[in-house]
């Protein structure tokens, strides 16, 4: 299957996974279009495949529905509710994500030492467009940059908002998940504020070199005996 072909399912794909999000959340076009900061014919366009969103548009619309983002990249629907998220300035950040995006893209074509017009030769996507995705001057649609992506052997993750609202947000989900995987009783430890001292020590403990953890070590049997 070629490049343009994949492109064309993936939009599709994703149209029927932003329209299963929204309403198994019980929202509207309206207020998801509005999450977004795109005008609610777009996201109509979106659902149905026409066109695709970019990362931001897309970590926004996560954002909003409390939703986990690796949800695009899977196959099963959602079921659970979510409560109502601050609102967010949307047109503020997709632009700002937009030119960290562009930014990071034209870092990996670099790195891998490739020219905008070979590029373009390797995903169908126009050098016109290439440079104005690179310059944060125009939304990448996300089947584009994962087109982009696959040229350049990177991973979308790298491309995820990191310290603006919805990185942080997303953060912090991860970190509760790996919460809930540790067993109950270091669960049950970890949450009473008495054990504190021992948590931040075994944190500092953890940051040491081995050398200075043999000394220490070595420290405290000396004391002992």
């Amino acid at each position: 299957m070629d490049i343009h072909s994949q492109i064309t399912i993936r939009t599709k794909k994703l149209g029927v996974l932003i329209r299963d999000a929204r309403t198994s959340e019980r929202r509207s076009i309206q207020e998801c279009a509005q999450a977004m900061g795109i005008k609610p014919a777009l996201l109509r366009t979106y659902e149905k495949g026409r066109r695709a969103p970019s990362l931001p548009e897309l970590e926004l619309l996560v954002h909003y529905l409390k939703l986990k983002i690796n949800h695009f990249w899977g196959q099963s629907a959602l079921t659970d509710s979510a409560s109502q998220p601050e609102a967010l300035n949307a047109e503020m950040l997709v632009s700002v994500r937009q030119r960290k995006i562009g930014a990071l893209l034209r870092q990996e074509r670099n790195k891998i030492n490739i020219s905008v017009k070979a590029l373009s030769d390797q995903t169908g996507i126009p050098g016109t467009r290439v440079k104005a995705y690179e310059l944060g001057e125009r939304s990448i649609p996300l089947p584009e940059l994962e087109a982009i992506l696959t040229v350049f052997d990177a991973r979308i993750e790298n491309f995820y908002d990191q310290s603006g609202p919805v990185g942080q947000w997303m953060t912090e989900q991860k970190a509760m998940l790996k919460f809930l995987e540790l067993p109950e009783d270091i669960q049950n430890f970890a949450c009473r504020p008495i054990n504190r001292p021992y948590l931040e020590l075994a944190m500092k403990l953890s940051e040491m070199s081995k050398d200075r953890l043999r000394s220490v070590a070595e420290g405290l049997l000396d004391i002992t005996l």
